[in-house]
């Protein structure tokens, strides 16, 4: 199941610092960000092996989540929250605001067939 943690951020006068160490529950072999999105839905699928984590370092997006039991819906607005994608969780990514800038950390590189894009059965 989905689910949101916290990055621990550091912040002064002279702005904030953010670190990603320790905190993840997977190692990472791939980073790829979403910017630039129109009205469109992204993702819409699950994966058979990876996890992932989906910070919104800047503006904000909406993911919905379904693992085939709960379905559950996050509101990424700020850079020091962390969305972690269980391999079962069928998601969506929508609502992007114009300025936003979704990262993505993969616990794997690139494979096709580790996709699978059928929704759950209601």
């Amino acid at each position: 199941m989905a689910y949101m943690i916290d990055l621990k951020t550091f912040t002064d006068k002279r702005g904030n610092l953010t670190v990603i160490e320790k905190i993840i529950p997977f190692n990472f072999k791939r980073i790829f960000y979403i910017y630039g999105v129109d009205n469109s839905t992204r993702g819409g699928h699950r994966h058979k092996t990876v996890y992932q984590a989906a910070i919104c370092l800047q503006g904000s997006c909406h993911i919905y989540c379904n693992d085939g039991k709960i379905e559950t819906e996050f509101f990424l607005d700020k850079p020091n929250k962390c969305l972690i994608l269980e391999p079962k969780d069928w998601h969506t990514m929508d609502r992007f605001t114009t300025d936003a800038i979704l990262m993505v950390l993969a616990s794997d590189f690139f494979d096709p067939d580790d996709y699978i894009f059928e929704p759950y059965n209601k």
